[in-house]
This record gives C-alpha cells, structure tokens and sequence, in this order.
C-alpha cells in the first residue's frame, strides 16, 4: 500500500481513546502501555523501536529523525482506521514516535494495541509497524563511524 491508496480520517474520525504523537521528548513505556490499557483487554501488545549501534555492517554513532507531521499523524490515524476495519474488538491504539538527535538504545519508537484476544493485538501492533515504516514521512539521518576514524552520514527514509 502507498500513500495515494490511504485513507486520511481527519480528527473528528479518530478513536476518542486511541493516542499519536510526534514528540522531541523521550518516550515512554509506562506511559504508552497506561494508554493502551482498558479492562476489556485480554492483551497489550507493545512494541519498541530502538537505535541500534550498526547497520549494513557500519558502526552507528546515533540518528535524527524528522517528520512531517501533520501527514504522519493522518498516517497514523489511517492505520488506526484500517487496525479498527480488520480487528473490529480493537480497544485501544497508540503510536508514538520521536524526532530530533537520538543515541544509541533511545526509543524511537512505541506502538501499541490493546485488544481482548492476544493473537489480535499482536497482528494488529505488527501491521501498524509495518504500514508505519511504508508510509509515514518520516526520515533518519545516520551518523557513522568509517574504519578510518571520519563521520560520515546518510539520509534515509524511515524506519
């Protein structure tokens, strides 16, 4: 799926308990769990994007996430829509991600689902990740360590 085939629900559409930021701030996992939480849950499935300290074999130094935020947040909604279309007792649904200079073993992202059966909520957090990766505009730059001691860097679409 590509941006042209989404569906963009405005705010007046979105589900009053689910939860999309595009923050600076660090995230949070206590936070995002709370928010996906509901008794009607039978699971919380949570799941975390982190900085990793290689890629393709280079070392990473740390990234800088940008987005351009109001499309990643109608990104985040439509996946919401979708989640809700295909997992209709679908209780909660949370996506947050960070922009700016992160460093190794920061969050960069969280996604979570809250639904009353387990193999729901893990589909459901699984396709949200995966159609967040594809479509939302949102891009990293790497900062790299060469074997010859200089910093290099690359631009990369997200996730």
């Amino acid at each position: 799926m590509n941006l042209t085939q989404l569906n963009f629900p405005n705010q007046t559409k979105t589900h009053p308990q689910d939860n999309f930021a595009i923050t600076f701030a660090p995230l949070s996992l206590e936070e995002v769990y709370r928010l996906a939480d509901d008794p009607a849950n039978g699971a919380v499935v949570v799941m975390s994007g982190t900085v990793r300290n290689q890629t393709g074999g280079k070392q990473v130094l740390s990234l800088e996430y940008q987005a351009y935020e109001p499309m990643a947040i109608a990104v985040f909604r439509s996946i919401a829509a979708q989640i809700r279309q295909q997992w209709q007792d679908t209780n909660r649904i949370v996506i947050h991600h960070r922009v700016g200079h992160l460093e190794i073993g920061d969050l960069s992202v969280l996604v979570a689902v809250g639904c009353p059966h387990r193999s729901e909520a893990f589909e459901a957090c699984r396709y949200a990740i995966d159609t967040l990766k594809h479509n939302a505009p949102i891009w990293k730059k790497e900062y790299f360590q060469e074997a010859d001691g200089q910093i290099t860097t690359q631009w990369v679409n997200c996730c």
